[in-house]
């Protein structure tokens, strides 16, 4: 019954504390479940976060729903979820209830302002931390790039780079255990 607490606990606190979505939440989520409790392996955390990449909705809720499930099956996903979902859901309601009062302070958009770069640094520092872990190297640069150009300059659809980008992946892994 403790790891239950335990997991509401932790997504509670990442979703309460950090600003900036699913991918500012990313590191934390590792640093908890990967780093201190080693209740996941680090490859087995890139993997589900390329799973919850992919997978409909919203990246944080993806990553609780995926963690809690692979930690503790359902009741696990449940209570993740459910952590992960009530600081969000409970600072929305008051701040709903309170922003017509204050949606015209100078304070309070100077606040707004000030935390723009701030949820900037969260991201990039995920996206650092997570590539040095995924192996980005040179080419996987390259093909970024090269899809980011693609899609932005040549209009080339996106759903047409996923579905190829699938099966290029099947293939090279077909192929790697081939070699193997």
């Amino acid at each position: 019954m403790r790891i239950y607490f335990e997991l509401f606990w932790i997504f509670f606190k990442i979703g309460a504390f950090t600003l900036g979505g699913g991918y500012a939440m990313v590191p934390l989520i590792q640093n908890e479940i990967v780093d201190k409790k080693k209740w996941i392996e680090k490859e087995e955390f890139i993997s589900l976060l390329a799973l919850a990449q992919s997978a409909p909705g919203v990246l944080a809720i993806n990553m609780a729903v995926f963690a809690g499930f692979k930690i503790k099956k359902y009741l696990g996903m449940f209570v993740t979820v459910l952590g992960a979902v009530l600081p969000a859901f409970l600072v929305i309601w008051l701040l709903a209830s309170l922003f017509s009062n204050f949606q015209d302070n100078i304070y309070v958009i100077k606040a707004f302002k000030a935390i723009r770069p701030m949820v900037a640094a969260l991201i990039g520092a995920s996206v650092y931390t997570i590539g040095k872990q995924a192996g980005i190297n040179k080419i996987t640069v390259f093909i970024v790039l090269a899809i980011a150009i693609s899609v932005s300059y040549f209009k080339f659809p996106p759903i047409l780079i996923i579905i190829s980008g699938a099966v290029a992946g099947n293939v090279w892994m077909i192929f790697q255990k081939g070699e193997k």
